[in-house]
């Protein structure tokens, strides 16, 4: 099902940095039947349209993705507690079921860095540091992930969808339009991400994954409504 327009929700531009140790865990989540319209935080109107046709791939989805674009935190902290706080934040904005991404490129051999901090690594550094920064390790390999995290309300702990997709990072090749696609070749596959097609990649990808996760939880519990 397809949306035609997003709403706008205001926050602070503020870098807010947390400890996972803080972060609440005695809520007991609860699987909840899937609404009828669940926000996705973004306001790339080309990311949604990826994101809704994963999710319907092979059936019409029984619900409504709209875009919310937020002004969400830059949270510091794991992967997974950085998408489940900014899932909560997001939840409390629109005051309702929300979605959010979270994306990562880990090398191996630096413990799982850049992960999710990949964004600003690419902007000082570009392509060419990216590689740079492994010159000192035999071990080029790393993976892609990608994390979803879903609440039905602001007052249910999120669910983590996790995504991955192992691989190895080499010299830039193939158009650099997209991010950190042309120095990531996944286990496999001798073309980077950047050289492959569209369909080839969405099907080993790391944001495919995590959206497949979500999907059969989103239609298991809605069938549960039925």
């Amino acid at each position: 099902m397809q949306t035609h327009h997003c709403i706008h929700v205001g926050s602070p531009h503020t870098l807010l940095a947390f400890c996972s140790r803080r972060v609440c865990t005695r809520r007991l989540t609860v699987a909840m039947a899937t609404p009828d319209k669940i926000f996705f935080a973004t306001g790339n109107k080309k990311k949604l349209e990826e994101v809704t046709a994963i999710l319907a791939s092979g059936a019409a989805l029984p619900f409504q993705v709209e875009a919310a674009k937020l002004d969400l935190p830059e949270l510091q902290g794991e992967p997974e507690e950085i998408s489940k706080e900014k899932c909560r934040i997001a939840a409390r904005l629109v005051g309702g079921a929300v979605m959010v991404e979270d994306t990562s490129l880990c090398f191996n051999a630096l413990g799982g860095l850049p992960g999710p901090y990949i964004k600003w690594f690419l902007e000082k550094l570009g392509h060419d540091g990216l590689n740079r920064m492994l010159a000192g390790f035999e071990d080029k390999t790393a993976y892609a992930q990608c994390i979803f995290a879903y609440t039905p309300g602001p007052d249910q702990e999120p669910l983590v969808f996790v995504g991955r997709t192992p691989g190895r990072i080499v010299a830039a090749r193939g158009p650099a339009d997209f991010g950190w696609d042309p120095v990531f070749e996944p286990e496999g596959f001798s073309e980077t991400y950047a050289e492959m097609d569209k369909e080839a990649k969405n099907k080993i990808s790391h944001r495919y994954r995590s959206l497949d996760k979500l999907r059969s939880y989103l239609l298991e519990n809605s069938a549960k409504q039925q």
